[in-house]
Parts: structure tokens; sequence; C-alpha cells
């Protein structure tokens, strides 16, 4: 492992570790495989993913959601009430993006498009619209997190 991998992972955990406190334990650091640090919410059950980034005004270019599913599955996602572009990122087991879309439009009423991935994913990242590319993030690179005991897949 490299000394920059290993001082990002501490680095994440630290900051994972900051941020959980008794009232707030649903947020992340998520860095960027160009070690950008991302701010990720956390949508850790069906209800939380299905209502995502509904209804919200903005996303600043260091905020995300990192979407954590129980097993690496086929999933798709839409954009219904959500009022600004995103990019999506799916990332398998090991953290590595498999699909991307990017600058996905908002959807204000269906019937909305729907924006599967072709391959399995045990996670998502919705960034805001041009992250991806302002950080040329392409398949096969690796995401860095550190999720709390409570948020790994299996676990809840």
């Amino acid at each position: 492992m490299s000394a920059l991998r290993m001082i990002s992972l501490s680095l994440a955990l630290v900051c994972v570790l900051s941020l959980q406190t008794p009232a707030d334990g649903k947020f992340v650091i998520v860095f960027l495989p160009d070690g950008t640090p991302i701010k990720a919410e956390l949508a850790l059950d069906a209800a939380a993913r299905a209502r995502g980034v509904m209804f919200r005004d903005r996303m600043d270019e260091d905020q995300g959601m990192l979407f954590v599913f129980e097993r690496e599955e086929l999933n798709s996602f839409w954009m219904l009430n959500v009022k600004f572009p995103i990019d999506i990122l799916w990332l398998d087991a090991n953290r590595r993006v498999v699909h991307i879309e990017q600058a996905v439009p908002p959807c204000p009423k269906e019937p909305c498009p729907s924006y599967p991935t072709p391959k399995p994913a045990l996670y998502v990242l919705e960034l805001k619209s041009g992250v991806s590319a302002a950080h040329k993030i392409k398949p096969y690179d690796r995401m860095e997190f550190v999720l709390p005991r409570e948020a790994k897949p299996g676990v809840r």
C-alpha cells in the first residue's frame, strides 16, 4: 500500500471519528482518487435511499451522498423531484468505480428515466454535476472511505 493511500486512510478514519457524535452519525469523508475529500451523507436504509437528494436546493462541490446497500447488486437510480443535475458513480465492494453517469438531469415529474448500472455495485456516490469530470474520475478508480460499524453492509 502506498504512503499516500495510508495517509488518506488515516485521514479518513480521523475525519469519520470526528464526525461521529451521538447527534450526528450520518456522514463520512469520501476521498476521491486524486485525494479530494467529499463530505458524504449516508443513505443506509431503503427509505433514505429512495429519498436521496430529493427536494434539496443544491449540492456543493465538496458534498455528496453515499448509498450503502446490503450486497452487491444491479440497481438503478432516477431523478424524480431532484432540483439539480448530479453525477452518479457506482462502486463495487472494493470501492472501485464500475459505472459513471455524468450530468444526470433533474426530473420534476413522472415519468422519469432510470439510470442503471451494467455491473453489480455495493455503493453509489452522488456528486454535484461536473465533479467527476473535474477530478478525472474514470472506471476502475478507487475511492477511499471508512464506514462506521453500524453502516457496514451486513451489520444493519
